[in-house]
């Protein structure tokens, strides 16, 4: 796919590419090893603290990203659930329709229901929560995996702790930086991409934000499943660092893993996951539409976003939503 894009470009644009394929060929790549446990535990939010940068909500992020509510324009960001969409890791949702009798009385009234059979904290548009991720068996705020984890779910840090989020939402669209309508497969995104994205934007990020990161990605969805699911383009180690710096509430991306997959550094595996959510406290979104915003131009608007509150579960499916 991404051949036959670039064999149909201009000369000039080819040149704009160049640093992009640099970057995919892991010119840039960075390495990391996860910090002892005493230089992140306990976290800035206390031992014991099961929300992280959930503690970021409040009446002050609402009342922020509310103001920016002007239009009324409503931008669905979740992904529709169905057997079709890409899955991973052997995950799967099949929903068989339950069709039940007409109940008595003279209006006839009938019912239908539907039994879902589907791993609801990992799949579609989703949410990861603090027991998701570890570091070999310690988890967010050193909790360890063998005291908190039970065959009915995790006894700390389960998604029903991060409760319903509103707050300022901020699109960083790289792939327009980048005169691209897709970064390529396996683009790292560095801290200078961030900058100059959020420059060309006129936009800073402030603490408690929600990071929503343009890749272009997102087309694959339903479209080409088996590309949307190899190797993909996103934020690599130091962009990531970068981003925690920053006190977000959450970073969100239309791909699958929100950081680039796989690795420049072929010795690690996903560590952007363990970098967010075991080490800072910061949540993930994955799979994300972000297409229309980006078309838009909307670079700022009112997120509001609430998991499913499972109890003890690693993760939950959502359908945000941004508004201007």
């Amino acid at each position: 796919m991404s051949g036959t894009i670039f064999l149909t470009m201009k000369p000039a644009f080819l040149l704009r590419l160049l640093p992009l394929a640099a970057c995919a060929a892991g010119i840039f790549a960075q390495s990391w090893q996860p910090p002892a446990e005493n230089r992140r535990c306990p976290s800035k939010w206390g031992a014991g603290d099961e929300r992280g940068s959930g503690n970021l909500m409040s009446p002050k992020t609402v009342l922020r990203a509310a103001g920016l509510i002007r239009a009324g324009s409503v931008y669905e960001l979740g992904r529709v659930l169905t057997s079709a969409m890409p899955f991973f890791g052997g995950r799967k949702f099949d929903l068989v329709t339950k069709r039940t009798v007409i109940n008595p009385g003279t209006n006839r009234r009938g019912s239908n229901e539907e039994i879902v059979h589907a791993e609801m904290g990992q799949i579609g548009t989703q949410f990861d929560a603090f027991s998701h991720q570890t570091i070999g068996d310690s988890l967010y705020n050193c909790f360890k995996l063998d005291e908190i984890a039970t065959r009915s779910g995790f006894s700390k840090l389960g998604v029903e702790k991060a409760g319903m989020l509103m707050t300022r939402a901020v699109l960083i669209d790289i792939a327009a930086v980048k005169g691209v309508p897709i970064l390529p497969a396996g683009y790292e995104i560095v801290p200078a991409d961030l900058e100059a994205a959020l420059k060309r934007q006129n936009i800073a990020l402030e603490p408690g934000d929600a990071v929503l990161i343009h890749t272009g990605w997102g087309r694959y969805w339903g479209k080409d499943n088996a590309q949307y699911g190899r190797s993909s383009p996103g934020i690599g180690v130091a962009a990531a660092e970068w981003l925690a710096r920053q006190s977000p509430m959450l970073v969100g991306a239309d791909n699958p893993s929100v950081e680039v997959s796989p690795n420049p550094d072929p010795s690690v595996n996903l560590p952007v996951h363990q970098i967010m959510l075991v080490v800072n406290g910061i949540h993930l979104l994955e799979n994300l539409r972000l297409d229309q915003l980006a078309a838009d131009r909307v670079y700022e608007s009112a997120f509001i976003m609430q998991p499913l509150k499972m109890q003890g579960a690693t993760g939950s499916t959502v359908a945000p939503v941004a508004i201007r």
